[in-house]
């Protein structure tokens, strides 16, 4: 049976003008080409465009050297896809005794103009508007951005910017309903994990992820719910649907009056983490409560199989392609392809630590690096700059 030969996951990134997308991305981006970064990595991030990555890179230069910011971009929606490049180990030095479920990991991050959600577009604007939005809905999680400066802004009435996020980015998504549903069918493929990012968080050094949480549910509780049956709307299986259960600090740098401190990060490093093993961890879940069925569970977990594999040296259960999955349903294969990635959401602490200290010492650096990826996502826990849902 043929395997899937690469991992590629897939996140949108929402967020109003202003917000910091493109200098999160240009910061993610730009950090990955340092060299100490270089050194210590067991990867390259490499992009599929190099054009897109020289006008990242740039971004960052500028801000690093010359204390100059990207510049706004307007209705720019653009996808950046890249190829995460592990470096040589043992394991491309001699021949394996059995293929490894995975060659290949990669990113590919969508970036979704936040005027869409703010402004009214008409003719073909319109049309694009719709047809961005369909290219990502492949993606496994989303990032909704709340813009840190905008809540220093209106410091003790947090609500009022609060609820015009929620509310634009609702009716936004209510203007789309009838374009994306064929014949009012709801979609199986669709972002199911949807993250609640504080942007700019270094504007708010007292605000910790829990005190993050805490201010949305204060402020906005009502306006998340009603953002959460919206999108439950749009999907089949909307039990299978985490939406702002997950919250995550970024800060893309410090900025000062005459620099910017762009190694003063904040929660970047986790982005790939995010991308990577938050639906192992989510899926696994929701296929043991038994909250996904049919089409639904098969095309999350043909998504996510390889990474588990990784982790618990397997080769797999699922076929590669998605559309021979969907054609060749087979209980058994979907029971088996749902407890491998149960067993990969289990690893961690000590044993999590073990796992990765010996595939360095092999030179393992795919499992070393997905393993890796695991303990960042707990790191970033006890520093509380994320946290994860525990339902």
């Amino acid at each position: 049976m043929e395997r899937s030969r690469a991992g590629e996951q897939h996140i949108a990134v929402f967020g109003e003008s202003g917000s910091g997308k493109t200098v999160m991305l240009s910061s993610f981006y730009g950090a990955t080409q340092e060299s100490q970064y270089l050194q210590k990595s067991l990867f390259h991030v490499v992009p599929d465009d190099i054009g897109q990555g020289n006008r990242l890179h740039k971004n960052y230069l500028g801000m690093k050297n010359s204390a100059q910011p990207p510049e706004t971009t307007r209705f720019a929606a653009t996808s950046y896809s890249f190829k995460i490049k592990l470096k040589d180990g043992a394991d491309t030095k001699r021949k394996q005794k059995k293929p490894s479920p995975l060659d290949a990991f990669r990113l590919v991050w969508h970036d979704y103009p936040g005027e869409w959600f703010e402004e009214d577009v008409k003719g073909s604007e319109a049309h694009r508007k719709v047809d961005t939005f369909r290219s990502l809905l492949g993606s496994d999680v989303a990032l909704l951005l709340v813009d840190g400066q905008q809540l220093l802004d209106n410091s003790g009435e947090e609500e009022k910017y609060l609820r015009s996020l929620l509310t634009n980015f609702r009716n936004g998504l209510l203007s789309l309903k009838d374009d994306l549903l064929d014949d009012g069918k709801p979609l199986v493929v669709f972002p199911r994990i949807w993250v609640m990012a504080l942007s700019k968080s270094d504007l708010l050094p007292n605000l910790d992820v829990f005190k993050f949480r805490d201010l949305l549910i204060e402020k906005a509780c009502d306006d998340l719910d009603e953002l959460r049956k919206v999108l439950a709307g749009l999907v089949e299986d909307n039990d299978a649907l985490s939406v702002g259960e997950d919250f995550v600090l970024f800060s893309s740098a410090k900025f000062e009056a005459d620099r910017i401190e762009v190694t003063r990060r904040v929660g970047l490093e986790l982005i790939l983490p995010l991308a990577a093993m938050l639906p192992i961890e989510r899926y696994a879940q929701w296929a043991q409560a038994k909250q996904i069925h049919g089409k639904v569970i098969e095309n999350l977990l043909v998504g996510t199989e390889a990474l588990a594999a990784v982790l618990t040296d397997s080769e797999g259960t699922l076929p590669g392609p998605l559309g021979q999955l969907l054609n060749r349903f087979d209980p058994k294969q979907v029971k088996d392809a749902a407890k491998l990635a149960s067993d990969a959401a289990k690893l961690a602490g000590d044993k999590l630590r073990e796992i990765n200290s010996e595939a360095r010492a092999k030179q393992d650096n795919l499992k070393a690096t997905l393993s890796g990826f695991r303990m960042d996502l707990e790191t970033g826990e006890e520093e509380q700059i994320l946290l994860r849902s525990r339902r």
